[in-house]
C-alpha cells in the first residue's frame, strides 16, 4: 500500500507541475500579447497624426516624414471613415465586405479630425501569436496522452509476459514435488489402510495438483464449457469452511434450479477463493460472516461476496485490482489482480467493489453474461 500511496504522490506531483509550467507559458504568451498590442496601438497613433498632419498640410510643409509614416505601415489593417461612416481610404484589408460596419464594431478607433476617425484591428502576425499557445498546448496534450498511453501498454504487455511467465514457471516446478506427494500418498495408503488423515492428505495434494493446473492456465486461453454456478460456489465453500476459523461463517444463497455459465470451473474456483480468503483477513481473526449470492438478472448472472470485515477505505477502493496493492503486512498483492483477469479477459464479465463501509464490510461483486437457453 505504501509502494501505491508513494506512485500517487509522485502522479499528482507531475500533474502538479505540468499545470505550473502550462500555466507559466500561457502567462509568459498573454503578456506578450498584451505589449505587443500596446505596441500596435502606439503606431496606429503616431499613423493617425501623420494622416491628420497629411490632411492638414498645405504647400509649404514638408510631407516626406509623414509620408513615410503612412506608407510604412504594411501589418497593420487600417481604414480611414467619415463621421457618416463613409470609406476613405484602407490598408492591408483583402475582404472589404460590410467593411465600415465591421471595423467600428469589432477594430478600435483613434479620431483623426472632426471629420474622419482611424479604425484598426490587430495584424494577422499578432492574431497568431495570440492563438500559438493554445495550439501549442493542444499539440503537446495530445502528444503527451499518446506516449503515456504508449507507456501504459507497452508496461502492461511487459508486466503480463512477467506473471505468465512467472505462473508456467511455478506450475512447472510443482509438478515434480507433487508427483513425488501422490505416490508417497498411496505408499501410505497400503501400509496404513484405516488412518483416517490420509484420505486428508490425499485431498490436499489433490489440491496442489489443482493450483499447479491453474498456474499453468494463466497466459493461455480457458476452454470455458456450460458449467453450474451453484457447484462451483458449493465446492468454495467446503473447501474454505474446513480452513477457517470457527468463528467466521461461511454461506451460499442460490436458487432452486442450477444456474448455468460458460465458465472454467477451475479458475472461477479461484477466484472465489481469493475473495473469501480476502474477507477472512479483513475480519482480522474476530466473528464473521461471509455470503455468496448467485442472482439471475435478465440476461445476466450475478455473484455477490458480502462480507462482515473492516472494509475498504475509499482512496483505496479504485487500487484493490491493482498489482502489488495490498493492506496486509504478508502477501503479494496479486490475488485480486488475477481474479479480475480471469473474470474480465478470459470470461468477458465484470468484477468490481459493490460498496464497502468501514467497520461494516465490503461487496464485491461479479456479473458474466448468462447462457442462452
Amino acid at each position: 500500500m505504501q509502494w501505491t500511496d508513494r506512485i500517487r504522490q509522485v502522479k499528482i506531483w507531475l500533474v502538479v507541475v505540468a499545470v505550473a509550467i502550462t500555466a507559466t507559458s500561457l502567462y509568459v504568451s498573454h503578456r506578450l500579447v498584451e505589449d505587443l498590442q500596446k505596441e500596435e496601438r502606439t503606431k496606429m497613433e503616431i499613423w493617425a497624426e501623420a494622416m491628420r498632419v497629411f490632411t492638414e498640410a498645405d504647400e509649404d510643409t514638408d510631407l516626406s516624414l509623414v509620408s513615410k509614416v503612412i506608407e510604412g505601415n504594411n501589418t497593420i489593417p487600417v481604414v480611414v471613415l467619415s463621421n457618416d461612416g463613409q470609406v476613405l481610404d484602407y490598408s492591408n484589408i483583402e475582404d472589404t465586405t460590410n467593411l465600415a460596419q465591421r471595423m467600428l464594431t469589432h477594430g478600435d478607433s483613434i479620431r483623426i479630425s472632426p471629420y474622419q476617425v482611424l479604425c484598426f484591428e490587430e495584424s494577422t502576425m499578432l492574431k497568431r501569436l495570440t492563438q500559438y499557445p493554445y495550439w501549442a498546448l493542444g499539440i503537446v496534450t495530445i502528444f503527451g496522452a499518446v506516449a503515456v498511453f504508449a507507456l501504459l501498454v507497452s508496461k502492461r504487455a511487459e508486466q503480463n509476459k512477467v506473471w505468465v511467465g512467472l505462473s508456467k514457471e511455478t506450475a512447472h516446478q510443482l509438478g515434480t514435488p507433487i508427483s513425488s506427494l501422490m505416490a508417497w500418498v498411496e505408499v501410505l495408503k497400503e501400509s496404513y489402510p484405516n488412518d483416517e488423515m490420509i484420505p486428508e492428505m490425499a485431498k490436499d495434494v489433490k489440491r496442489l495438483e489443482r493450483i499447479a493446473e491453474r498456474f499453468s492456465k494463466i497466459g493461455s486461453l480457458p476452454e470455458p464449457v456450460d458449467t453450474s454456478l451453484n457447484d462451483v460456489l458449493d465446492h468454495v465453500i467446503e473447501y474454505m469452511d474446513k480452513r477457517t476459523s470457527q468463528k467466521v461463517a461461511i454461506r451460499g444463497h442460490y436458487p432452486d434450479h442450477p444456474v448455468i455459465a460458460r465458465i472454467n470451473a477451475s479458475l472461477f474456483e479461484w477466484v472465489f477463493e481469493n475473495l473469501c480468503k480476502n474477507a477472512v483477513d479483513a475480519m482480522e481473526g474476530g466473528v464473521g460472516r461471509i455470503d455468496l449470492w448467485l442472482l439471475e438478472e435478465d440476461d445476466t448472472i450475478a455473484i455477490e461476496v458480502v462480507d462482515t470485515g473492516k472494509g475498504i477505505r475509499k482512496k483505496d477502493v479504485k487500487n484493490v485490482f491493482r498489482p502489488g496493492f495490498t493492506t496486509k503486512t504478508r502477501g503479494w498483492g496479486l490475488g485480486l489482480s488475477l481474479a479480475k483477469r480471469i473474470v474480465e479477459e478470459y470470461h468477458k464479465g465484470h468484477i468490481y467493489v459493490k460498496e464497502s463501509e468501514l467497520g461494516r464490510g465490503t461487496t464485491f461483486r461479479i456479473e458474466l453474461k448468462a447462457t442462452a437457453k
